[in-house]
């Protein structure tokens, strides 16, 4: 049961924190049900015992140690936070070329705060931020005040600015050439140029690469064409690169030879992956590669084009993109969750979760992808994605059993990051 008024729920939320989480060593959570991820073993009832930052107990019953505080959820699930591996949160709806080039980076750096802090309320504690489009290293700041505690917001991985060929997906191709306005992403154009931008990028603070891989995209007679950006050649002079600071690249790739090429480099990721040829999903199976297929940013423009016209082509798009999906799980290719959540308003992405479902897969499999597959994308395996004895201490709570009903998950009632309770719209039966 939710309580129905916002003001009574931040209100509780918020003496809620002062008196358990604030207070208490040792807190305990008890809910009817707790999800073991891995297994897709429903453990009812469930606790958890949180100290510090971890979690140090799971069962059915949990002792608590004393002086420690008992928190019961009531009729909820008790689950690991959610993952979102392909966010931008300097973006919001609008159009895009226009935003990027009207707000100042101070301004959109703001405005990236609040989009974290709406990302975590929906039960987001840990995101891979996919590119600043064109506000350089300012996801930095974001990051560092999210992990100094300054601001709410995931756990986040940071690529800044995304790395793009002249006149690519991101170049300011629609704009009086005469004007010179910057591209949304960095240039580089060679070998030479890569390997510069990724050691930059990784001077001012980045986690990771992100490269754009193919666009414009196009679809003639039922087929998806979409050029590729960078050799296979080039695409492993990145990956070599990034190795070597012990980091990784990610892909904004539609589809072929884009998506081959990246698999034959061996990225971390496929990020949207719409066509994926039979070479290319072998090769993702070989070497351990998710797609992540960000349904949800198609869905939202297949609803909002700026013009019918628009609109149509998204929804031909995104009927192409169900049916090669179904090929991929057929194919046996691992997933990663993804939503490009920033075209679309921040903290409605779990609705990618629910997509995943309606085009085939399974609830368990959408939240083994979305939690394990996702720590081990972000480099966090082992720490969180699991409700386990020794991780970190993120963890939700959702109405009903999301193995019946994956939209449970668009409707996260507590929250806690790092052993804090951020959000908690529960009645409490104690």
């Amino acid at each position: 049961m939710i309580l129905r008024s916002h003001r009574v729920r931040v209100l509780g939320a918020l003496l809620f924190c002062v008196s358990a989480s604030c207070l208490a060593d040792s807190l305990l959570l008890h809910a009817a049900r707790l999800l073991d991820v891995a297994t897709g073993r429903m453990v009812a009832p469930g606790e958890i015992l949180v100290e510090g930052q971890r979690i140090t107990a799971v069962g059915s019953q949990v002792a608590l140690p004393s002086g420690g505080q008992r928190i019961d959820l009531g009729d909820v699930t008790l689950l690991p936070g959610l993952i979102d591996a392909h966010v931008h949160l300097f973006l919001h709806p609008g159009e895009e070329d226009l935003q990027t080039v009207e707000e100042s980076v101070p301004q959109r750096t703001l405005l990236a705060a609040m989009a974290a802090r709406d990302d975590l309320m929906a039960g987001f504690t840990a995101e891979r931020d996919m590119g600043t489009e064109g506000a350089g290293s300012a996801d930095t700041a974001i990051r560092e005040a999210i992990n100094k505690n300054l601001i709410p917001g995931p756990r986040l991985r940071i690529s800044g600015n995304a790395i793009d060929i002249l006149g690519g997906h991101e170049d300011a191709n629609h704009f009086n050439p005469e004007q010179h306005v910057l591209s949304n992403a960095t240039f580089a154009n060679s070998a030479d140029e890569i390997v510069a931008a990724i050691r930059q990028q990784h001077k001012e603070g980045s986690d990771f690469v992100k490269m754009y891989e193919t666009g414009h995209d196009t679809l003639r007679d039922g087929i998806l064409y979409t050029p590729y950006q960078y050799t296979a050649a080039q695409l492993q002079v990145a990956v070599n690169e990034a190795a070597r600071f012990g980091s990784t690249v990610a892909v904004h790739a539609m589809g072929e030879p884009g998506t081959l090429y990246a698999a034959q480099a061996g990225v971390a990721s496929i990020d949207h992956a719409t066509q994926l040829s039979a070479q290319t999903m072998q090769l993702m199976k070989d070497k351990h590669i998710p797609a992540v297929p960000t349904f949800a940013v198609f869905e939202y423009f297949s609803q909002h084009g700026l013009t019918s016209e628009q609109s149509q082509r998204e929804s031909a798009l995104l009927d192409y993109k169900i049916k090669e999906f179904k090929k991929q799980i057929a194919a046996g290719i691992s997933f990663a969750v993804g939503s490009d959540v920033g075209p679309f308003p921040h903290g409605t992405q779990a609705r990618e979760l629910e997509l995943m479902v309606k085009y085939g897969m399974t609830p368990l499999a959408v939240l083994q992808a979305d939690m394990i597959n996702g720590a081990k994308l972000l480099g966090w395996e082992g720490q969180i994605g699991e409700l386990k004895a020794g991780y970190l201490a993120d963890i939700i709570a959702v109405p009903g059993n999301p193995l019946f009903d994956i939209g449970a998950v668009r409707r996260v009632a507590f929250v806690m990051k790092d052993g804090r309770i951020e959000k908690n719209e529960t009645v409490q039966a104690n």
